[in-house]
């Protein structure tokens, strides 16, 4: 067995940005994916060709969108917290992890994790102006938040 690594098993491997945006908003349709993402290119006259061309130059709206199909479309178990600090179409998917069939997915759940954000950026706000120190944990980790400072070193 070689020691080579090989990203063939990830879904992403060989996949267009312009195929990967055609098969989830063929499934999903742009208000689910601005509801979910939170992306403008989503909702401010959205088509295919304007978000390739803001996703190309927006690297971090880029790697939303492509995790999104990975653990949304997909439906692949959300990946480990070394793989989620390496872009999604690097990540090394396990041989025993397939590909399964879209999530369902609806406005009303979308509204439920926006308002589920809203208070933990809340809770986050609250300890900042305390001056108590971020407790991140597995659970509480969202690194897309650090995706800014992380890129600027």
């Amino acid at each position: 067995m070689s020691n080579e690594i090989n990203y063939e098993n990830n879904p992403l491997h060989g996949l267009s940005l312009k195929n990967l945006l055609i098969e989830i908003v063929d499934q999903y349709g742009y208000e689910i994916l601005f509801a979910y993402l939170n992306i403008n290119c989503f909702k401010t006259n959205p088509s295919i060709d304007s978000s390739i061309k803001f996703l190309k130059k927006t690297a971090w709206a880029c790697e939303k969108v492509e995790a999104f199909y990975l653990y949304d479309f997909k439906s692949l178990p959300r990946a480990s917290s070394e793989q989620f600090l390496i872009p999604p179409r690097d990540r090394i998917i396990p041989q025993n992890q397939t590909p399964g069939n879209p999530k369902e997915l609806s406005l009303e759940d979308a509204d439920h994790l926006r308002e589920k954000r809203r208070i933990k950026s809340d809770e986050h706000q609250q300890q900042r102006s305390r001056g108590l120190p971020r407790q991140d944990s597995e659970k509480s980790y969202d690194p897309w938040a650090n995706w800014k400072n992380k890129n600027q070193r």
